[in-house]
């Protein structure tokens, strides 16, 4: 008679091996729990647990679909850039917080990066992007939006790197674009 093969597949493999575990707990010497797990890992081919559990993990993101990129309303954006003048400097605060949020992320690319700054030096960068002399404002803002961090003295600032959502690229494109000398 041939061997048939058969696959065996489970949902929770932690669970699966609690159960097997007590089952075998009734034999002498039975394996704990983790010692389970790395044996069956073992006898799927992997090191051990860990990397049966990265491997199941990186295959779920390498099968995800990758959604789409956010629409850009490039009209939001077109109004944003009424806010700069022609140096790309912020000349008003916008009464939008949507509009912003966008012009926090325009002086928040203008930054320096992996650079930490005193408080005095982060005025300094901040009026020079924008005209209505309240950095106190800007700063409060970038570090309550998580894209500024400092010390709980506020001595010290660092901004923190993250990603922009579309319309806020669309528009530090826009403003590079518009004054090609300030660079970014």
């Amino acid at each position: 008679m041939s061997r048939q093969t058969l696959s065996f597949e489970t949902k929770d493999l932690s669970a699966f091996a609690r159960a097997l575990g007590r089952e075998l707990a009734r034999a002498e010497g039975a394996p704990g729990h983790l010692a389970l797990l790395n044996m069956l890992a073992r006898a799927g081919g992997f090191r051990n647990y860990q990397h049966l559990r990265q491997d199941a993990e990186a295959h779920d993101r390498l099968e995800a679909v990758p959604s789409a990129p956010a629409p850009v309303d490039h009209r939001r954006v077109e109004r944003v850039c009424r806010h700069f003048d022609a140096q790309g400097r912020l000349v008003r605060w916008p009464g939008k917080a949507s509009e912003r949020t966008l012009c926090i992320w325009a002086l928040w690319a203008r930054l320096p990066t992996r650079e930490t700054l005193s408080e005095k030096a982060v005025n300094a960068a901040l009026n020079e992007q924008h005209l209505f002399a309240d950095p106190a404002l800007l700063r409060r803002i970038m570090c309550d939006d998580g894209l500024m961090w400092r010390t709980r003295d506020g001595r010290a600032y660092r901004r923190l790197e993250a990603a922009p959502p579309p319309e806020a690229v669309a528009l530090i494109r826009a403003l590079r674009l518009r004054s090609p000398a300030r660079g970014g």
